[in-house]
């Protein structure tokens, strides 16, 4: 009998182990639309998140999704708080130095938004000191305005959606962002446009822990899956 409840316990673990690697919880900072953004009833939804739900499908994993502060994501993924990352995040050399990335799943450029009825800026170039420009703190547009020096009045925000309202109100006169999430605040909000740079190319992946190679390798697979099936095209439909 005591064999029998040892055999029983060992089962019973073993079982729960393979339960617990069936799931992949996934970080993510939802604030970032349409990549990934809380909808009106407080869940985390959007491109990155379909994207992943496509992806558990093919591999044959449940996914729980973990929203955080952005800055969290990889010290969340160091301490095993979570598995993978996906948040609108791009494989820069720093970053490469502490995580593995997958191949990209996603090109962005930047836009500038400005006010419909706004026809002197018309690109990057058009951009100078007679323009107060609203980018994010440590963003791209941020990055890009600032070693550019074609502007003196840089406003700089924590949120892409408070650049949105600062040019809605007119304290700045345009705002730099990925093209992407331009689209999303324009076709949200009467009287904006954006107008799409050839600024600063993004590819946006999926981040791992260092030694988490296989998972890496079959995520990496599930993506050229998704390409050829069609469903990847479906979901870029979809939202952009």
């Amino acid at each position: 009998m005591k064999k029998l409840f040892i055999l029983l316990a060992s089962i019973m673990i073993l079982s729960c182990a393979k339960e617990e690697s069936d799931v992949l919880y996934v970080g993510t900072n939802a604030e970032y639309p349409p990549f990934e953004y809380l909808d009106e009833n407080g869940n985390v939804v959007g491109f990155d998140i379909d994207l992943m739900n496509e992806i558990s499908r093919v591999i044959g994993k449940k996914i729980e999704i973990k929203d955080m502060t952005f800055d969290g994501l990889i010290p969340a993924l160091e301490s095993k708080t979570i598995d993978i990352l996906i948040a609108g995040i791009t494989a820069t050399e720093s970053r490469k130095k502490v995580i593995n990335f997958s191949k990209p799943y996603f090109e962005s450029q930047q836009a500038i938004i400005v006010k419909e009825d706004n026809n002197s800026i018309t690109n990057f170039d058009s951009l100078n000191n007679s323009y107060t420009v609203g980018v994010v703190l440590g963003y791209v547009g941020d990055v890009a305005l600032t070693e550019s020096k074609k502007v003196e009045k840089i406003e700089r925000f924590n949120r892409t959606a408070d650049t949105v309202v600062a040019l809605q109100s007119g304290k700045i006169d345009a705002a730099i962002m990925d093209y992407p999430i331009a689209v999303g605040y324009v076709k949200n909000n009467e009287g904006l446009k954006a107008i799409k740079t050839d600024l600063s190319i993004q590819e946006l992946c999926i981040g791992f822990r260092k030694e988490d190679t296989k998972l890496l390798e079959e995520i990496n697979k599930a993506l050229d899956t998704l390409k050829e099936n069609g469903k990847y095209d479906e979901l870029v439909k979809k939202y952009f």
